[in-house]
């Protein structure tokens, strides 16, 4: 078994606790589903958000999955100008039998304009 990680993001409409929680649990869902994971394959998550994004954490929608015992991490990204905005992005340190090429990243809504080559 390897060490992997695993990348992910997806944008939310606006700036909401209920919208951002969706969207992550969205996000994670896939990650591991894509990536035939069992949640106990996952060994940390970090968050990261945009600047316009500050009335929930994706942590907490992770922690509503049931990902109680695993470390996790909110950042904030960058705030680059013309970027694409309300985004929530995932890195996941996994454990995988799967070779590196493998492995699905996962870029949702209108965060598949971010790596069009992932975008599935």
């Amino acid at each position: 078994m390897s060490v992997r990680a695993v990348r992910g993001a997806t944008q939310v409409d606006r700036d909401d606790p209920a919208l951002i929680a969706e969207g992550t649990t969205e996000l994670l869902t896939e990650v591991i589903g894509r990536n035939g994971l069992d949640p106990d394959d996952l060994i940390s998550v970090v968050f990261t958000v945009t600047p316009d994004l500050t009335s929930g954490f994706p942590a907490a929608a992770a922690r509503a999955l049931g990902l109680t015992d695993l470390p996790l991490l909110c950042a904030t990204e960058i705030d680059v100008p013309h970027a694409p905005r309300r985004v929530v992005r995932l890195l996941a340190h996994v454990e995988s039998d799967r070779p590196r090429a493998a492995i699905r990243h996962v870029y949702l809504r209108g965060a598949a304009a971010l790596r069009p080559d992932l975008a599935a």
